[in-house]
């Protein structure tokens, strides 16, 4: 005899099977940048006064290099997941949505390893 219903196979999945990890994701992201973009704001205005030594060993300070790796790949995630709701929901054609997904997956993930890269080979050049 059966006693579960079978609610206890779907409770929490919602219609995408993760809408809450990508809800909740999409907090923590917003939450880290909460202090990383005035940060990366104020250290941008700062570096442009500098000479280009200045600037290079600035990025090879390892907090300032933790920082801005942490900066980018929190903002390009969060990009990510806030294009992937404003497509799913905006956009209709089931072609042009999947397009448009793999697109943004692709230039998000490109953008986050172009930049993480770039900030590695200046802060780990020796």
């Amino acid at each position: 005899m059966k006693y579960r219903t079978d609610l206890y196979l779907v409770r929490g999945l919602g219609s995408a099977k993760d809408g809450t990890r990508h809800w909740w994701m999409q907090r923590m992201t917003s939450l880290a940048l909460v202090p990383l973009t005035p940060w990366l704001v104020f250290s941008l205005a700062r570096i442009a006064s500098m000479d280009y030594e200045q600037a290079i060993a600035w990025v090879r300070s390892p907090l300032t290099a933790v920082l801005l790796l942490s900066t980018i790949l929190a903002l390009a995630y969060h990009a990510k997941l806030g294009l992937q709701v404003v497509i799913e929901d905006y956009v209709h054609h089931e072609g042009v949505k999947i397009a448009t997904l793999i697109g943004i997956n692709f230039l998000t993930l490109l953008f986050g390893l172009a930049s993480a890269l770039a900030v590695l080979r200046v802060a780990l050049a020796g």
